[in-house]
């Protein structure tokens, strides 16, 4: 007679072995029809799943991640089954999971081009119509593999073959289509049907390129129809925004292949490039920080020593020189630890809060370089923090506070904040992770702020907390970390002088806000969608003559707002204005000021704003108040603007 405990704490007993479809339907038709699948003491499971014993059970629906990611992996199976009911002949391979959807790599002599994605579409309509019952089948190894040779499946042999002898194999039914997965599956494939196949590619089986390449199918699946039809509007806005084209078009940057992974900065991005840092050195300066450089290339001694070449030995650039192994740095923080260890410190000098605009190398692979949103050389806008063990949690809190104040003057309100914490693989006795640890979860319930935690995705050395943006459309995008770290420092020797004449070694927090530049940037570029607050933006104003009759005074416009410090150019070309007005509210410049034979005469200018608004007529001094209030507020009054844009 199983009892069954529910989240809310409830019981249910039943005098038989039960499903989690039967306790679903028990509790209401309502939930019996919206079950996807179980969590039975831990463990997923699907609906059909029998419990015979006193159990902890939660009902897994739509409305849940988990339920989500059923629906994706249940989907990859539908695709798979519509592509071979097409193509026959064609062969299954892997089909997981991925972030907002899945894909499925197949192997056969069709190739799949674009017009094919419409006709596997409308097969997999079909079968969700037909609302096949899905169904789970255990088997061990050699009748898995058997049943599947004998389907002509030689990779899903090949899969099985390599899993552990005596191992219990799980397949799933729907029709007479049969697949290899652990699970699990929707209870049947009506209960899919939101979804949308986006794009084709090649993948090497088993990714490795010695192998035979296949056809990989890639798609989306949601809940329901409405949260789909957001998504995809979604990736239209993001298409719109993409960096790379905006990037170009506005004549920000370029990469090319001599280059893999770095920047080519025109004058217009390095502009931009050069505000940001700016004021980062401002606010940092104001914050406590002391600014440093330390060298690129460090003998590879030190990153053996901080543990750095164990972990990323494999992403370093290595050079040799005088019969010694040099890497350059892709990272800073050993290098603030030899700053510190220059002279004896005090406990009076602590917290010590060291900053560098440090630049970085790592040699990321080429197939995920994207633009100057992942890059092999980039510039991070690195600090470290020494400090004793009881400074830990007010520096934090402290970090949060500078932290909040940047993200809003670049327009960001919405923060998401997660702990992640010790990763199988670490550095530090678990006595220093729980202490660490603590202190971050500490900090962030001192400032009041609702958090989760990810287990297993600290840094090899130290716990973090992760901070991330949701841009204008919806997207999130993890941006700055603090980390405790107990480790390093005494690995590299740091010591200061304790109150009470001993040494001692100094906690060290690892922190960043903006990250890597590089990546930042492509962030605010897909963000604004090009039309950067005024503050950022690399040319505030333009001043527009009507004829060349105005030459003369357009050119000491310029000149005066020039002199007031704003970034102001002048456009004199023999062109119809209305021509030029188009022209520069495509390159998303703020303000147009116009210039005819009226405001020569009054010394004026005529005001537009880039969405098209008509400021008026007004003083040279007018205008530039204008400016200095929009650049006072950086990106904090700008949000209306940038969407009426």
């Amino acid at each position: 007679m199983p009892t069954i405990t529910l989240p809310d704490g409830s019981q249910r007993e039943f005098d038989h072995a039960v499903t989690v479809h039967d306790v679903a339907a028990d509790i209401g038709p309502g939930l019996a029809k919206a079950a996807l699948a179980g969590v039975v003491n831990g463990r997923e499971v699907d609906t059909s799943f029998s419990i015979d014993a006193d159990a902890a059970l939660a009902i897994i629906t739509e409305r849940d991640e988990a339920g989500v990611e059923i629906i994706r992996h249940s989907t990859a199976h539908l695709l798979a089954m519509a592509v071979q009911d097409l193509f026959p002949g064609t062969q299954v391979t892997i089909g997981p999971v991925i972030e907002d959807g899945f894909y499925y790599d197949f192997a056969g002599e069709h190739q799949f081009t674009p017009e094919d994605l419409p006709k596997i579409e409308a097969r997999m309509a079909e079968i969700v119509s037909a609302d096949l019952p899905v169904e789970r089948i255990v088997m061990d190894r050699d009748a898995a593999a058997a049943a599947f040779e004998k389907m002509g499946e030689s990779y899903k042999v090949e899969i099985i073959r390599d899993l552990p002898e005596g191992e219990e194999i799980s397949l799933y039914r729907q029709g007479e289509w049969m697949d290899l997965c652990r699970g699990p599956h929707v209870p049947s494939t009506g209960k899919l049907g939101a979804f949308k196949l986006t794009k084709l590619a090649g993948a090497y089986w088993r990714g490795d390129a010695n192998n035979e390449m296949l056809q990989r199918v890639y798609g989306t699946a949601w809940a329901n129809k409405k949260q789909l039809k957001q998504y995809l509007h979604r990736i239209e806005e993001a298409e719109k925004r993409d960096h790379r084209k905006i990037g170009k078009k506005l004549d920000l940057f370029h990469t090319q292949e001599e280059a893999p992974g770095m920047v080519f900065w025109h004058p217009q991005g390095w502009t931009i490039y050069q505000v940001i840092e700016q004021y980062m050195r401002e606010q940092q300066r104001a914050n406590g920080y002391q600014e440093i450089k330390t060298p690129q290339l460090v003998d590879m001694s030190l990153w053996e020593k901080s543990g750095h070449a164990d972990k990323f030995g494999d992403d370093m650039f290595m050079l040799q020189a005088d019969e010694r192994e040099f890497a350059v740095k892709p990272m800073n923080c050993p290098c603030h630890v030899q700053v510190f260890n220059q002279g004896l410190r005090s406990y009076r000098d602590l917290p010590l809060r060291l900053a560098e605009f440090g630049s970085c190398h790592r040699n990321e692979p080429s197939g995920s370089l994207h633009g100057i949103m992942r890059v092999r050389g980039f510039t991070q806008d690195d600090g470290h923090i020494f400090c004793t063990e009881e400074q830990i949690q007010s520096e934090v809190s402290t970090f949060i506070d500078f932290l909040h104040a940047v993200y809003r003057d670049f327009g960001f309100d919405e923060v998401i904040y997660r702990l992640s914490t010790r990763p199988p693989k670490r550095v530090g006795s678990d006595e220093d992770w729980d202490r660490a640890e603590k202190a971050l979860a500490d900090a962030l319930d001192a400032q009041e702020l609702d958090w989760q935690e990810l287990p297993g995705e600290g840094a090899f050395y130290g716990p973090k907390i992760e901070f991330s943006l949701k841009d204008c459309i919806g997207r999130v995008w993890q941006m700055g970390t603090v980390q405790v770290d107990f480790s390093m420092p005494g690995r590299l020797d740091a010591q200061y002088v304790a109150e009470d004449g001993s040494r001692k070694t100094p906690v060290m927090l690892h922190r960043a806000i903006l990250g890597s530049f590089e990546r930042f940037i492509g962030i605010l570029i897909e963000n604004f969608e090009g039309a950067f607050p005024v503050w950022l933006a690399p040319k505030q104003a333009v001043v527009l003559n009507i004829t060349e009759k105005q030459d003369e005074y357009v050119q000491f416009v310029e000149d005066s707002l020039k002199n007031k410090g704003f970034r102001v150019f002048s456009d004199l070309r023999n062109e119809k204005i209305g021509f030029k007005i188009r022209e520069h509210t495509i390159q998303r410049i703020p303000y147009l000021l116009v210039v005819g034979e009226k405001e020569v005469e009054a010394k004026t200018v005529a005001v537009r704003s880039r969405n098209g608004e008509d400021l008026g007529t007004m003083s040279i001094e007018a205008f530039a108040e204008i400016l200095d209030r929009d650049v006072a507020l950086h990106g904090r009054a700008v949000v209306a603007d940038v969407q009426a844009s």
